[in-house]
């Protein structure tokens, strides 16, 4: 998030960018500690640091991620520092995040106490390397510093890499000899291009090396995984009972591998992130889904977009989303829910108070559904930042009770209800919810809506003074000429705010 920083400083030296002069650094531990000092969806949850507690920790966050991208570059004798450059900034974002989360600690007059010492080393991450198979000789030295008797490690990360039977089999006794320190592993994309028996047997081997630990995040994405593949990851699912965080994406799981998920992974107590993105679940794993989010009352972000779900499944997950009264992000996008799902749904946000994403796009909810869920959210989720119900066929019609809906929510973000059939008279109600207040919107997109020069015009002119604007879309739409030059005559102060016109049609169709 801080690489460009780092980039625009290298950029106006020669072709050497490793290591960063002794003002980027500085600059870079001022971006952090203003960076943990913003107020932020991480500091309502766990408290703002002071500035005193900000610039320590940035320090320390500016040094340790200096220290390992220093000693990556040791390893690569004729790079140009740009990996270096890159893990620089991956690992102070990693650590940054981690401080936002742990929130302030406790400061007397001579003490800050620091509940976490960023200088040592707790990540053993191959993810930065050039992408390739992992054979058993170059595995044996990867092992080397897992190997080492004083190690601090609880988190791994194997992702983009592919591993072999050989090299997993090499791994295996000194992960096995780590289980009582791992508490996060990350096995996603790392078998890409083995054939399906070496595969499994390579997860098998990770399975049995990982089983009985602890762990609080586990992320087997992008791993091609299907039914044959979550079993054997079995043993380790089952020995499971602390997981705050897990992620299943892009893993093919159909009905039958959902089933095995819910199978395996009987206790949840504890899960606060579930993402299930990406997949082809359909109804009836939804409902094998919608058990294990029964099963988790602290689940706080829920995830299970693209998954082929269609209203039975839809019903499902939405009535057993009831019980997640901590839910603060909800991600159902790309499903057939249609309207049954969607009335369901608006009767259990009147639980979720907490949500403050909701994103709702692409469910088939015409306005029937969109005006059951627009209503409910009126009256719960004082807090909601984003609201996303592009692509639902909503018109007009619907627009009331969404204009009644967005301008209760002041702390709105993002406001996309793109894709819809909104016209004029739908953008106008928009236009005229969004004038009073909101002050911390950044991006509204009213793109292929239908809309002609009125209903661009009064969008424009709603957002004009709001300080925190950094887009309004109305591409796609049917606005003259005349009426794109009266847009951006309104926006003249802030002219990189408004969208592009490519997709525009002057000459659209009649209202």
């Amino acid at each position: 998030m801080d690489s460009a920083v780092l980039t625009q400083q290298t950029s106006r030296m020669s072709t050497k960018l490793w290591p960063p002069s002794k003002g980027t650094r500085l600059m870079f531990v001022e971006r952090i500690t203003k960076n943990l000092i913003t107020p932020s969806i991480f500091s309502r949850k766990y408290g703002l640091l002071s500035l005193e507690e900000a610039e320590i920790d940035a320090k320390k966050i500016e040094e340790s991620a200096f220290h390992r991208a220093n000693e990556h570059h040791k390893e690569e004798l004729f790079s140009d520092g740009s990996s270096s450059v890159l893990l620089y900034a991956k690992r102070s974002s990693k650590f940054m995040l981690e401080v936002l989360r742990r929130g302030p600690t406790v400061i007397d007059s001579t003490t800050l106490e620091i509940t976490q010492d960023l200088n040592k080393e707790t990540v053993f991450d191959i993810s930065g390397r050039r992408r390739s198979f992992i054979h058993t000789e170059e595995a044996e030295e990867l092992v080397k510093p897992l190997k080492s008797s004083c190690n601090s490690y609880s988190r791994i990360c194997f992702s983009n890499s592919s591993f072999g039977v050989g090299a997993a089999r090499v791994f295996q006794p000194v992960l096995a000899s780590l289980r009582n320190q791992l508490k996060e592993a990350d096995l996603s994309d790392f078998i890409a291009g083995r054939p399906e028996a070496e595969a499994l047997e390579v997860m098998g081997i990770f399975a049995s090396a990982l089983e009985g630990c602890q762990l609080r995040y586990l992320d087997l994405s992008n791993n091609a995984l299907g039914e044959k593949g979550i079993r054997a990851f079995g043993s380790l699912l089952k020995s499971q009972n602390n997981l705050e965080e897990l992620y299943l994406i892009n893993n093919g799981i159909s009905e039958e591998a959902a089933r095995a998920v819910n199978e395996l992974i009987p206790a949840t107590p504890k899960l606060k992130v579930l993402h299930f993105h990406n997949n082809m679940t359909g109804d009836t794993g939804a409902i094998s889904i919608s058990e294990i989010v029964r099963r988790s009352p602290l689940l706080e972000d829920f995830r299970c977009s693209s998954t082929r779900v269609g209203t039975e499944g839809g019903v499902q997950l939405a009535e057993s989303l009831a019980t997640c009264t901590h839910l603060r992000k909800l991600d159902l996008r790309d499903n057939i829910f249609g309207v049954e799902a969607g009335i369901v749904l608006s009767k259990t946000l009147n639980n979720l108070v907490n949500i403050v994403e909701i994103y709702l796009s692409y469910l088939n909810l015409e306005d029937e559904g969109a005006e059951a869920l627009a209503i409910a959210l009126k009256e719960s989720a004082p807090s909601l930042e984003v609201l996303d119900m592009a692509g639902n066929e909503i018109t007009a019609k619907a627009g009331p009770a969404l204009a009644a809906c967005i301008s209760s929510k002041q702390f709105l973000t993002v406001l996309n209800l793109a894709e819809n059939e909104l016209k004029d008279d739908g953008a106008i109600l928009i236009a005229k919810a969004l004038e009073e207040g909101h002050g911390q919107l950044s991006e509204v997109d009213m793109s292929c809506n239908l809309i002609r020069n009125a209903g661009a015009q009064h969008l424009a002119r709603a957002i004009l003074n709001k300080p925190g604007l950094k887009m309004l879309n109305i591409n796609g739409n049917y606005i003259s000429d005349d009426g794109v030059n009266e847009v951006r005559d309104i926006l003249k102060g802030s002219p990189d705010v408004l969208g592009p016109f490519d997709d525009n049609d002057p000459k659209g169709e009649d209202n």
